[in-house]
């Protein structure tokens, strides 16, 4: 296997894809996740796909002197920071909870890498920088609004602190709206407890799990009423943090950059949901209700500089997204 890349996260839905494709492209990563919104068991699913089992820390990123000993037990080449809470609704309920996590977590790794002389980062952003855009799509060029959550700002912060900390290299990946599942069905979005993002709600309403799935409003300036997201097969995503580590190696330099990665496609709530009920042949519940807080109306992508940078483009369509996180779920059942 090839160079080391600690996985902070790595047991969680974007970080476990991601760990699937470092491990296929010949890195060695090891991971570092606390459990908190994960379980042990998707190692299994890990090595199902790969065949090998990952080197795996139960490990909070806030814990410094667990971190240290990770660092000086791994000759480690770059890091890929995913470990941080990341619901938009229980930041606007808990926005301390996000301040300590989030920005605590970053610092306590930054220190780190820093007294044990690592300096490539990849680090896990968000559209959500973005705020309310006056225009979509976006690009890496667009101006950053005011954050409309504590979440979205512990992003914004997080990327500042990257820009102003001298000692790493950092490419800031800001992400569009992950779905989908590995299509093996080994790796998928496992939400513990009441699911804060779309599809897996509309998974487990057809799963027979929820009764119906609630649509935050209708009455939004966009074509059918219900908010516009740049949905991005998460297998998709995961192929882009590869690229970005191989970009880091050839450009030891690049102090600080900032990648879009979605489809350049937005689509509605009910566009959504009416995609899952074709493709899997399945009718769903669901209801309108009121607008939800920290929601922003339409965000989609412009992906154009990490095609042309990093040599990475989103190849998967919505149906598959759809088909696929229906085949996951299945497995769950």
């Amino acid at each position: 296997m090839g160079k080391n890349i600690l996985v902070t996260g790595g047991l969680g839905y974007i970080g476990s894809h991601t760990v699937g494709e470092l491990i296929a492209h010949g890195y060695t990563p090891i991971i570092i996740d606390n459990l908190s919104n994960s379980y042990l068991s998707v190692l299994e699913g890990i090595e199902k796909i790969c065949g090998v089992t990952p080197i795996f820390y139960d490990t909070d990123v806030n814990d410094s002197l667990a971190l240290d000993a990770i660092f000086k037990s791994h000759a480690i080449d770059s890091v890929i920071h995913f470990a941080a809470f990341k619901a938009v609704g229980e930041s606007v309920q808990e926005p301390l909870k996000y301040y300590k996590n989030n920005i605590g977590g970053l610092i306590t790794l930054l220190e780190t890498m820093e007294a044990n002389q690592v300096k490539n980062i990849v680090f896990s952003s968000s559209c959500t920088v973005y705020g309310e855009p006056d225009h979509t799509p976006v690009d890496e060029n667009t101006p950053l609004k005011p954050a409309t959550s504590p979440y979205g700002n512990t992003k914004q912060v997080g990327e500042q602190i990257l820009n102003d900390n001298r000692f790493t290299n950092t490419i800031a990946l800001r992400y569009f709206n992950p779905i989908g599942a590995h299509h093996t069905a080994f790796l998928g979005e496992l939400p513990i407890g009441v699911p804060n993002n779309l599809v897996p709600f509309i998974t487990q309403t057809a799963a027979g799990l929820r009764e119906k799935i609630t649509v935050y409003g209708n009455t939004y300036n966009t074509p059918d009423g219900t908010c516009i997201r740049d949905y991005i097969h998460v297998v998709d995503l995961a192929k882009a943090h590869v690229k970005a580590i191989d970009y880091m190696a050839q450009n030891p330099n690049n102090h600080f950059d900032v990648f879009n990665l979605g489809t350049g496609n937005g689509n509605s709530v009910l566009e959504v949901i009416k995609c899952f009920e074709s493709v899997n042949n399945l009718k769903l519940n669901y209801t309108i209700g009121a607008i939800r807080q920290g929601d922003v109306e339409q965000v989609y992508a412009n992906s154009s500089k990490a095609n042309n940078i990093l040599g990475w483009k989103a190849e998967l369509n919505l149906d598959v997204m759809l088909y696929s996180a229906w085949k996951w779920q299945l497995t769950l059942n």
